[in-house]
């Protein structure tokens, strides 16, 4: 009887992993089409062979000496990393205030901001055109960034964290002559180190990837983003298959590299977030 329970027992673990090994591939299947597809020769994109039997770099080449693609993600860099460092540092300092600070109104100000969150994120696309065509930033690297940079949900993420702080700490180093800045800048930022690095990923991926807001506010090639890239590509390119999963794989890079330098901290900042003190 125990055998038979068992082999039973192993007999599920196994179809538990093969199911799972199956979505897997599924699920990776368009990844691995797209890296595979980036070293095949041109003209051989749609060949039944699952491996190239010639594989080449000339797709890469081509895609940053020929598309001006190194350009795209110069833009991208850019873009993505000052919004990503400077909305983070403006939602972290607004949630120590919120979080340590007593002033008027406070409650209903942070319920008013954290209302705001449900307004549709393209509501905001009209005013903010406007906004920045009467300050006369269109085409520049100001128009990427500033509207963005009032992260709610980083406040709302930030806030809930930092109240897990022992207030004690806060009070003794009050107490030891320490000024506001002081203490946000090393007492809160070190012990909330984890959640600040998963909201500046989450930040960072947000604006590389970032399609619709850098169409709309630029029209210079120069000033082309990598979504944008990508897109204006595959309008003028569209028989060129290869280069496109080529461009395709070069844009995730920066997002695969960040996340497994960071992934420590990504995983921390979001387990933490749901601890209890």
């Amino acid at each position: 009887m125990r055998k038979a329970t068992h082999i039973i027992r192993s007999l599920r673990v196994a179809l538990l992993y093969a199911a799972l090994t199956l979505a897997a591939l599924i699920v990776l299947f368009p990844f691995i089409w797209m890296l595979v597809t980036a070293f095949k020769q041109p003209g051989t994109e749609f060949s039944p062979e699952i491996l190239p039997s010639t594989p080449t770099l000339e797709n890469f080449k081509r895609v940053f000496t020929e598309f001006g693609f190194i350009r795209y993600f110069f833009n991208s860099t850019v873009v993505a990393v000052s919004a990503g460092f400077l909305a983070t540092l403006f939602a972290s300092l607004a949630a120590y205030a919120f979080a340590f600070k007593s002033f008027v109104l406070k409650e209903k100000m942070f319920g008013l901001i954290i209302a705001s969150m449900m307004v549709p994120g393209l509501m905001y696309v009209v005013p903010q055109f406007a906004i920045v065509n009467k300050l006369g930033w269109m085409n520049t690297f100001r128009a990427m960034i500033v509207p963005h940079l009032a992260n709610v949900f980083g406040l709302f993420l930030l806030r809930q964290f930092m109240t897990t702080i022992p207030k004690s700490l806060i009070d003794a180093a009050k107490i030891d002559g320490a000024n506001d800045f002081q203490i946000y800048g090393r007492i809160v930022v070190p012990l909330s180190l984890p959640i600040i690095a998963t909201l500046f990923l989450l930040t960072f991926q947000f604006h590389w990837s970032n399609f619709l807001w850098q169409l709309i506010v630029t029209n210079k090639e120069n000033l082309y983003t990598v979504p944008v890239g990508l897109a204006m590509f595959k309008q003028q390119h569209e028989e060129l298959y290869t280069l496109k999963m080529a461009a395709s794989a070069v844009s995730i890079v920066p997002i695969s590299l960040i996340f497994i330098f960071a992934q420590r901290y990504f995983i921390e900042g979001i387990t933490r977030g749901a601890l209890k003190e």
